[in-house]
C-alpha cells in the first residue's frame, strides 16, 4: 500500500490526513472530497454561480399558435375564399406560429373538425373564416346565437330549421376576440371592414357558435371568433354588381387582423354599431 504525501509551505513532508488508492486500471489517484471551506470574498465564475431563484426559459408551447379555419366550396361555388386566403397566410404572424385546418361546410362534422385541430394545437387565437355571398365588407363577428335555421341544405343534404346547436347551451356566445380592434387594423391594411352583428344561421354561426362552446365547457383559455369574407375576386368575374375582393388583398386583411388580436388584450372603444 503506498500512501501519497503532500508537502506543506515550509518544506516538510506530512500526511495529508487520509489515505488514497491507486487502482490497477488507471495511474490517476482517486481525489477525495475537499475539506475546504468557502470564503465569503472569494470570487466566482459567473457561469459557476446557482441561481435557484431562475426559471427554465418558457418553451414554445401551445400558446403560442394561432389556429385559422377555413371552409370547403358549397352552395355550388368551384371554390371558397375562406380556404384559400388560408393557404396565403405565412408560416408566422406576430410571434405566432400558424396552424390551418380545412372544415367540411356540413352541421356538426365543422365543429368537430376544428375541435379536433383544436385538441391537436392547442392555440392561444382561433380566428375561423368563412363567405358572405353579397357582403362588400370584411365582416369581423361580434356574436353567434344557438340556433341553426338553413335556408339551403349542407354539403351532406342536412338543413335543420329552428333547432339549437347546444340544447343545454347558452341564447349566445360573444366572440372573445378583440373584434374593433381587428375591424381598425383591417382598414388600415386598406382593406374594406366592419363590425358584424349576425354570423347568420347557416353553418358559419354554427361553427362560430360551436367552437366557443367547446373552448367555454373545456375550460380552454383561447380567445376566438369569426369573420366573414366577400366573394373572391375570380368568382365575380361573370356577376355584374357583385361585391368582391383579391385574395391577396383579403390574407393580408387577415394577417394584420390576427396582429391586432395577439396584441390587443382589452378592446379599442370605437363606435361599430349598427342602425339596422
Amino acid at each position: 500500500m503506498t500512501t501519497l504525501r503532500r508537502r506543506t509551505k515550509k518544506g516538510s513532508d506530512t500526511f495529508s490526513g487520509r489515505k488514497r488508492y491507486l487502482t490497477p486500471f488507471s495511474p490517476t489517484p482517486v481525489s477525495p472530497r475537499s475539506r475546504r471551506r468557502a470564503r465569503p470574498d472569494a470570487p466566482v465564475p459567473p457561469d459557476l454561480l446557482l441561481r435557484p431563484d431562475r426559471k427554465p426559459p418558457p418553451q414554445r408551447a401551445s400558446e403560442e399558435v394561432v389556429l385559422v379555419t377555413g371552409f370547403e366550396p358549397f352552395g355550388g361555388e368551384p371554390m371558397n375564399p375562406s380556404w384559400e386566403v388560408c393557404g396565403r397566410l405565412p408560416r408566422e404572424i406576430a410571434g405566432l406560429r400558424v396552424e390551418t385546418c380545412r372544415v367540411p361546410c356540413v352541421f356538426h362534422r365543422a365543429i368537430e373538425a376544428a375541435a379536433q385541430a383544436i385538441e391537436r394545437t392547442r392555440p392561444a387565437l382561433v380566428i375561423c373564416l368563412g363567405l358572405a355571398p353579397g357582403r362588400t365588407h370584411v365582416g369581423v363577428e361580434r356574436v353567434a346565437i344557438n340556433v341553426d335555421d338553413a335556408r339551403i341544405a349542407d354539403n351532406a343534404g342536412g338543413r335543420p330549421i329552428d333547432e339549437p346547436i347546444a340544447a343545454e347551451g347558452p341564447p349566445a356566445y360573444f366572440a372573445t376576440l378583440p373584434v374593433k380592434a381587428m375591424v381598425a387594423a383591417l382598414r388600415g391594411a386598406g382593406v374594406p371592414a366592419e363590425v358584424s352583428n349576425t354570423a347568420g344561421t347557416y353553418v358559419c354561426n354554427h361553427l362560430m357558435y360551436g367552437v366557443l362552446h367547446f373552448l367555454a365547457t373545456r375550460g380552454m383559455r383561447a380567445r376566438a371568433g369569426f369573420i366573414h369574407l366577400p366573394f373572391a375576386a375570380e368568382q365575380a368575374l361573370d356577376r355584374r354588381d357583385t361585391p368582391s375582393l383579391p385574395l391577396a388583398t383579403m390574407a393580408a386583411g387577415i394577417e394584420a387582423a390576427i396582429t391586432a388580436a395577439r396584441r390587443t388584450a382589452r378592446d379599442v372603444k370605437l363606435a361599430g354599431g349598427a342602425l339596422d
